[in-house]
């Protein structure tokens, strides 16, 4: 290991204009970059604030370079930042590089140095991953920010009615959203002052998620129009819409619809070799929060209020095949197919016909 030095800029300057490549890993407070030259030895080893004016001034000095860091927390500004300043970014997918991850060496400064040359080798082995805009980012925000009151919601709601059953009492019998102080009127006046402030900020947080709710429609509405076309489907809010829009961000990066459902986590894994090609479960790559409101939006879409459409009628007719986890499997299909079906509207622009595959069929047969 090359001796570190505090004045990063001062040995920055001093690296010769040639092709760098540069792995950069990242921490919480400081991260470790190396700087291989076009031989692939090692010219800088260094410790870099995990800051936007740290970042400037080292990298901001370098010519122009290679860089690949793990994603993670600070990988989407950071990515910005250094490709305002002229560098190609590399984002790897960190559960893709098991040389990094499951590495039995493994600490901060030799994860720079293995980024660095498998890099320089062949980038794709790093499986790189597209960060979205900081406007996309920053709306995201917004629905995630929904998403954890919704978490902290359903972890009140859960203490305050194992705590009266534990008592041999329960809370009167309501939905989630409707849960207040007035529901313990019930119960033992003991119980009743213990659960109050209790129930009390449950129904602070429902008012806070009615507020979200508000912000998510009208950001909708103003910004982005193509949440009207993915909401022909019945099943599909906006909450659904909109993610699925941030999420993906620009619709082109997909050469096929079909590919989306792989890109989510909503296709099966596969591990093939010799004769041998078990069936595996889905991979759970991409977006757990989109995976999971599809699985929402599949779900109504075979449940009891679901209208009579292509959709509705193939995940029925998948779960109807029987097994233990027959209509478990059909709704994960559902999800999936509900993911390329989004697509396809939001690339094409079509009117949403409910049951066009169906009547297709039926003009085949009558002809």
């Amino acid at each position: 290991m090359k001796k570190v030095s505090t004045a990063a800029t001062k040995q920055g300057r001093n690296i010769s204009r040639q092709t760098l490549t540069i792995g950069l890993d990242l921490g919480d407070r400081n991260s470790w970059y190396c700087v291989l030259d076009e031989a692939g030895q090692i010219q800088l080893e260094q410790r870099v604030g995990t800051t936007a004016k740290a970042i400037s001034e080292v990298f901001g000095a370098l010519p122009r370079s290679r860089i690949a860091l793990e994603i993670g927390t600070h990988s989407p500004w950071i990515s910005r930042l250094l490709s305002e300043l002229g560098h190609e970014v590399i984002v790897a997918n960190a559960r893709k590089v098991r040389l990094i991850g499951e590495s039995r060496k493994k600490d901060d400064r030799l994860d720079a140095q293995t980024l660095a040359r498998v890099a320089r080798i062949d980038p794709q082995l790093l499986y790189p991953v597209k960060h979205r805009g900081a406007q996309a980012q920053a709306d995201l925000m917004m629905i995630r920010a929904r998403a954890g009151l919704v978490r902290a919601r359903t972890g009140l709601v859960n203490t305050a009615r194992g705590l009266a059953k534990s008592y041999g009492e329960r809370l009167r019998s309501c939905n989630v959203r409707n849960l207040d102080p007035e529901k313990a009127e019930g119960l033992s006046p003991q119980l009743q002052r213990a659960l109050e402030p209790l129930l009390a900020a449950i129904a602070e947080v429902s008012e806070r998620i009615v507020e979200y709710n508000d912000r998510i429609e009208a950001l909708a509405q103003t910004s982005y129009p193509q949440v009207d076309l993915l909401k022909q489907i019945k099943g599909v809010g906006t909450l659904i819409a909109l993610t699925f829009l941030l999420t993906l961000e620009d619709p082109r990066r997909f050469q096929k619809s079909r590919d989306v459902g792989g890109y989510l986590g909503l296709q099966p894994g596969r591990r093939q070799s010799g004769e041998s090609e078990p069936q595996m479960h889905i991979s759970k790559e991409g977006d757990p929060y989109l995976r999971t409101l599809l699985v929402q939006g599949a779900q109504h879409i075979l449940g009891p209020f679901g209208i009579d459409c292509d959709l509705r009628r193939w995940g029925l007719k998948l779960a109807e095949r029987g097994g233990s986890n027959g209509k478990k499997r059909a709704i994960v299909a559902t999800a999936r197919k509900l993911a390329v079906l989004l697509h396809h509207l939001w690339v094409s622009g079509e009117v949403y016909e409910p049951l066009h595959n169906s009547r297709q069929m039926t003009d085949a047969v009558a002809a």
